[in-house]
C-alpha cells in the first residue's frame, strides 16, 4: 500500500518568544497508507487536534516534515496548501458544521463548485453519496429538519465531495447517543472502504477504534 500521508519527526511548539513554551508535539512519526483507516487514540490535551490541524495544512509544525501523496507539503505558500486541501483532503469534524440555509443535497454540491465541478456532475455526485448513506429520501430537508445521526451522515457526504485522497477526522460521532454513534461509524467506515481512501480518525471510543485497521496511540 502506498502511503498517503507522512509525517516525519513533526514538533510543535507554541510561545517560542514567550518565557514559557509549550511543547504540544514532540517527534511525531505517523503514515496512513491509502485503504487504510487509523484509529487515533488520545486523552484530551495530548495533541491529537493541533496533529490533525498539521496533517490538515491547516497549520505548520515548528519542525518536521508533512508529506501528502509523496509530495513536501512543509514549506509550501498558503495557496498552494489551500489548493491541496481542496484537492486532497476531506474532513469531518464532532459537529456538523453543515450550512443551515441549504438542503443536505446543497451542502454536498457547494465544495464540489468549489473545486471546479459543473452543476450537473456534483449534483449527480451528491445525488450518490447520499444514496450510500441511506438519505436519498431527506436529500431536499435543511439540517433543521435532519436528526443529529442524519446531519453528520451529511457531512460526511460533504467531506467525500472531492473525491479526497485522505480523510482526517476529529471525534466524528462524540456528539451522538451510543446507539446512533454506531451505526454513523459504520456508514462512516463503509464510505472509506468503498472508496478506497486513506483515513486518519480520532476518538476517545475505544471500541471503535478496535473497529479500525489500526490503532495509534498519542499522549498515552
Amino acid at each position: 500500500m502506498s502511503e498517503v500521508l507522512s509525517l516525519q519527526g513533526v514538533t510543535k511548539t507554541y510561545g517560542m518568544d514567550g518565557p514559557t513554551p509549550v511543547e504540544v508535539l514532540r517527534g511525531i512519526d505517523l503514515s496512513v497508507a491509502r485503504g487504510e483507516v487509523v484509529a487515533l487514540v488520545a486523552p484530551s490535551g495530548a495533541g491529537k487536534s493541533t496533529l490533525l490541524h498539521i496533517a490538515g495544512l491547516l497549520d505548520t509544525p515548528t519542525s518536521g516534515r508533512v508529506l501528502l501523496n509523496g509530495r513536501d507539503m512543509t514549506g509550501l505558500a498558503d495557496r498552494a496548501r489551500t489548493e491541496a486541501r481542496r484537492r486532497e483532503l476531506g474532513f469531518v469534524y464532532q459537529f456538523h458544521h453543515l450550512l443551515p440555509e441549504f438542503t443536505a443535497a446543497e451542502n454536498v454540491i457547494l465544495p464540489q463548485l468549489a473545486n471546479g465541478a459543473g452543476q450537473g456532475a456534483a449534483a449527480s455526485r451528491a445525488a450518490d453519496l447520499l444514496g450510500r448513506v441511506g438519505l436519498s429520501h431527506r436529500a431536499g430537508h435543511r439540517p433543521a429538519e435532519l436528526s443529529g445521526g442524519e446531519q453528520q451522515r451529511v457531512a460526511f457526504c460533504r467531506a467525500l465531495a472531492n473525491a479526497p485522497s485522505l480523510l482526517l477526522a476529529d471525534e466524528p460521532t462524540g456528539n451522538l447517543d451510543p446507539e446512533t454513534s454506531d451505526k454513523v461509524f459504520g456508514v462512516l467506515m463503509d464510505l472509506v472502504r468503498a472508496t478506497g481512501m486513506a483515513a486518519l480518525i480520532a476518538t476517545h471510543n475505544h471500541d471503535l477504534a478496535a473497529r479500525m485497521d489500526r490503532i495509534v496511540g498519542l499522549g498515552e
